[in-house]
């Protein structure tokens, strides 16, 4: 068995005790993004797990996107990235 090396961690833990590794990433051809995922993805780049060129190119995510999904999760927490939530939180 041939393993790649990667830079980063191979697995986190988050501040509510769940451990995160790659392998618990949603698969890069995710076409549903639900607020779970979302936060997934921004938790791995913020503790390091992936980087945020890797996640970019990982999910096919534009900068601005993603900047999006980050500063909802830090202003509005996880309820912030559920679409119907969105643009209530942009009025404020």
């Amino acid at each position: 068995m041939f393993l790649k090396k990667r830079d980063g961690a191979c697995a986190i833990t988050l501040a509510n005790g769940q451990i995160l590794t790659r392998g618990s990433l949603p698969p890069p051809d995710t076409s549903r993004w639900v607020a779970s995922r979302k936060a997934v993805v921004v938790a791995a780049v913020t503790h390091g797990l992936l980087s945020m060129p890797e996640a970019l190119e990982r999910y096919a995510l534009t900068e601005e996107e993603f900047d999006s999904w980050r500063t909802g999760m830090e202003s509005h927490g996880i309820a912030s990235l559920k679409i119907t939530k969105i643009h209530r939180h942009r009025q404020l």
